[in-house]
């Protein structure tokens, strides 16, 4: 069995890190976390010329008809970057209504948000640190052919770019999925410690719309979404994590102390060694996760899980000894190792912290 990646991925991963070294450096990643929305409207564009906003969408709708593998490596490069671009939203976005949505609607949407005339978000639960169908607290009446929605999604990724959106609610049948356009809402900008992301809080009191646009969604099916959600957050730690450790190890091969370089220091080197280690032993495990998405979905609950429970903690604490290696000059607003740290705080509670995922894959092994 081959465990390594094709030369059509290398291909791809290649193509990734030029875009972001070209035409997203991180100058261009700063000045879009200043911006009201974190959003480049030509960068999307590209973006969709290139085909990444329909990699895992079937060919029938315009998309590559690709894997979560793919997908994963794109996610990682873009990770690496800090890339501000709502990627990973828009992939659970095209994976819910792959999973739910009718046939005449996946007409109508994917096209759509293949050829980057959408940007898709989608917001699962009302409970930020919940992971459970009960914290699913936003309703949607059904009327007729009118459905009425109310409720409040909190922390909802990429809100501030987002053209449109899909919430997860709760129906008198059991539970379902909204589709709504932007200027059916507003969104309220939350501050978040990592400023290249941009979330919000939306109230759906008084949003009315056809009942066509809202969909059935099992418990299983919520699952799936919220792993494929966690996986999504796990391929942008990996590469983010690669990223702050190859600055820490330049900064330490450069940085003269006491007449040497202090990578040559043996507390230095642990550190290091161990960041290391982290990164690798976190990055296989999502590999791994990532083929299970369309290759092995029955092992993909316990796959997921293992992946984004053990980032959860090593890249938070990754990034903390990054910006303690750079010493005081790692604190500074102006040096990028922060930047780091701050995007593993944003990732440690997506979809489930490291007590959720390490309890669930204990449950899942019979504990």
């Amino acid at each position: 069995m081959n465990f390594g990646f094709s030369e059509e991925q290398n291909l791809l991963r290649d193509q990734v890190a030029r875009f972001m070294q070209e035409a997203c450096p991180m100058g261009k990643v700063r000045e879009l976390s200043q911006s009201d929305s974190r959003m480049d409207a030509a960068l999307w564009k590209q973006a969709a010329e290139l085909g990444w906003l329909g990699l895992t969408v079937p060919e029938q709708y315009g998309g590559l008809g690709l894997k979560w593998i793919d997908l994963t490596v794109v996610l990682e490069e873009l990770g690496k970057g800090l890339s501000p671009l709502p990627m990973a939203s828009h992939a659970l976005a095209c994976a819910a209504l792959l999973e739910c949505a009718t046939e005449d609607k996946l007409e109508q949407w994917l096209p759509m948000m293949v050829a980057g005339d959408a940007v898709c978000t989608l917001a699962l639960y009302d409970e930020p640190n919940w992971i459970d169908p009960r914290a699913i607290t936003a309703t949607a009446a059904i009327d007729g052919e009118t459905v009425t929605l109310s409720g409040v999604k909190p922390f909802v990724n990429d809100a501030l770019a987002a053209t449109h959106f899909i919430f997860a609610v709760r129906t008198t049948d059991g539970l379902g999925l909204a589709t709504v356009a932007r200027e059916q809402i507003t969104v309220n900008a939350q501050p978040l410690m990592d400023p290249t992301k941009g979330m919000g809080s939306i109230s759906l009191d008084g949003v009315t719309m056809p009942s066509e646009y809202v969909f059935p969604m099992s418990e299983a099916q919520l699952e799936y979404l919220t792993d494929c959600g966690a996986m999504a957050t796990t391929a942008e730690m990996v590469g983010a994590a690669d990223a702050i450790l190859e600055l820490t190890s330049s900064y330490a091969k450069e940085r003269i102390q006491f007449g040497k370089p202090i990578g040559q220091y043996q507390g230095v080197k642990h550190r290091l060694a161990e960041m290391y280690v982290d990164v690798e032993s976190f990055k296989s495990l999502c590999y791994y996760a990532a083929w299970t998405v369309d290759d092995a979905r029955d092992e993909m609950p316990r796959a997921v899980s293992l992946a984004k429970g053990y980032a959860s903690d090593a890249f938070a604490q990754i990034g903390i000894d990054g910006v303690g290696l750079h010493g005081a000059i790692g604190f500074t607003a102006e040096y990028d190792a922060q930047l780091y740290l701050k995007r593993s705080k944003w990732a440690r509670p997506m979809y489930g912290d490291s007590d959720y995922h390490l309890d669930r894959v204990a449950a899942l092994g019979g504990l």
